[in-house]
């Protein structure tokens, strides 16, 4: 489909380049791009899970783990089984809406870019018009700064101006055949354009795609925590994960997956006119996203974990009994957690985040720095309002009758305090999937996290000790050695 432009030339601004639609070539041949945009997402699931299910398997990094083996088995209520099918299942219900999207959106085009180019460069020339009358309200006489400097900033004066470039014509043949001298871009001009074009603009998108994604989960998700109904009737489902593992981030039940997952994505792909290659890689990151989320690791050299705080630590907070009604937020950033003060404030409360802070520790090698694996400040809990936890003490009905030994561990003073509460009453209100034996299996995992945590702790201070020893015992070698050979040197005897 061809287009022309020419009754533009007719204007003081430069002529928009004519254009030819064609079909945009496919990235992989045998492949068309609306179905690449519904394989890719699968693939990266299930490709990182296995990745991630592989090294549980050959227990590859037990130091960074959030959780041991046995808790996995120990604490979860869903057989791995019946994870895969209902994440199956989500996943045919999306690929069901991506066929649907696909038949909704014409296919992708190319051979328009210079003149959504061209277009851009001409905004900017307009915009440039506000110059002269910025200038003249500060005082600054437009034409006379022009004027000034148009022997050593042509470009600049011209859009002091108002984006006026004498000097920059064009020839074009007009519909008559007749030789036409027309305005022309500057190159500055083209290359903001450009950049606005192929960087900008689809960085826009993608950011306010990801908003719209936090927003619509945020809500949603606190909603299905806040109403006992929704909770029990479907999010309950996801929390009988009390231990995340990667394949195991889609296990929802399909009414929650279609409404928080599915249709959020939607929405904010049609919001945000994204085309069908924007949409491959927005969905296929989210995606790589949700399924790093919960792989149970706390890695410190992992890309995925470094580009938000919003990151397995923080999530596997949400999936315990003392906070699984904070950490709200998902996928992409904690912004609504922090603004509505749902984020979880006790700190590396539990043994099992000490183990692996550590360890990280000692991998980026920051002695002095104390990095949460949760992302939670500790002295929050005591700072902080307690905004909508402020009830959550009293209205733990149940838990009061339930030993403090069955609450470990045990939140700090504070917000943290009424956080835990809340959240384990809502376990206990769970019949199904929660109930008192959940908090006894977390108590008793926690016990044995801690013990092993002191003899951990215990070791490395023998061997500090036993190496000071060392180092002790070679330095009085050395000073023995010294003093023997200065005595000899000199003639007198050493004496201590």
């Amino acid at each position: 489909m061809a287009h022309s432009t020419e009754h533009f030339a007719q204007t003081d601004l430069p002529p928009l380049p004519d254009y030819q639609l064609a079909p945009l070539p496919r990235l992989i041949s045998l492949l068309p791009d609306k179905f690449l945009t519904l394989l890719l997402p699968f693939a990266a699931y299930w490709g990182l899970s296995m990745l991630f299910h592989w090294i549980d398997t050959m227990d590859y990094f037990p130091q960074y783990r959030l959780h041991t083996p046995a808790e996995v088995s120990k604490r979860n209520r869903v057989s791995r089984w019946d994870v895969v099918r209902d994440v199956l299942v989500q996943q045919a219900v999306q690929t069901v809406m991506g066929v649907l999207l696909g038949i909704s959106e014409p296919d992708d085009t190319c051979g328009k870019e210079s003149y959504d180019i061209a277009m851009w460069a001409r905004r900017i020339r307009v915009a440039q018009r506000v110059f002269p009358r910025v200038l003249s309200l500060v005082g600054v006489n437009p034409k006379e700064l022009a004027e000034n400097m148009t022997p050593s900033y042509p470009m600049l004066s011209g859009a002091i101006r108002g984006g006026q470039y004498p000097l920059l014509k064009s020839v074009i043949v007009d519909g008559n055949g007749q030789h036409r001298a027309v305005p022309s871009f500057a190159a500055w001009e083209v290359l903001a354009a450009t950049a606005i074009y192929w960087y900008i603009i689809p960085a826009l998108q993608f950011i306010m795609g990801m908003l719209i994604v936090d927003t619509w989960q945020y809500f949603l998700h606190r909603a299905m925590h806040m109403n006992k109904w929704l909770y029990n009737t479907f999010h309950s489902r996801h929390h009988r994960l009390y231990v995340p593992y990667a394949y195991g981030a889609l296990y929802n039940h399909p009414v929650e997956g279609f409404i928080l997952d599915t249709l959020g994505a939607t929405i904010a792909f049609k919001v945000t006119s994204m085309n069908t290659r924007q949409a491959m890689w927005f969905f296929t990151g989210l995606t790589l996203k949700t399924v790093d989320d919960h792989c149970g690791y706390s890695l410190p050299w992992d890309p995925i974990q470094y580009l938000s705080s919003n990151n397995a630590g923080y999530h596997d907070v949400h999936h315990q009994s003392w906070g699984i009604k904070t950490n709200f937020s998902q996928p992409c950033s904690v912004f609504w957690d922090w603004l509505l003060g749902t984020m979880w404030t006790g700190g590396d409360v539990s043994a099992r985040y000490e183990r692996s802070r550590i360890a990280a520790q000692k991998m980026v090698d920051k002695e002095n720095e104390q990095v949460p694996v949760t992302g939670s400040d500790v002295s929050q809990s005591a700072t902080q309002d307690l905004g909508p936890y402020e009830n959550e003490l009293s209205n733990a009905t149940d838990l009061q009758s339930i030993p403090i030994k069955y609450q470990q561990p045990s939140a700090p003073a504070g917000k943290a305090e009424y956080q835990a509460a809340g959240s384990r009453q809502q376990v206990l209100d769970d019949k199904k999937d929660g109930g008192i034996d959940v908090l006894q299996d977390e108590a008793r995992e926690e016990q044995l996290a801690r013990t092993a945590l002191k003899r951990s702790t215990r070791r490395r201070t023998q061997s500090s000790v036993s190496q000071a020893d060392s180092f002790k015992g070679l330095r009085d070698r050395i000073t023995g050695s010294m003093h023997g050979r200065t005595g000899g040197i000199l003639g007198v005897e050493s004496s201590r």
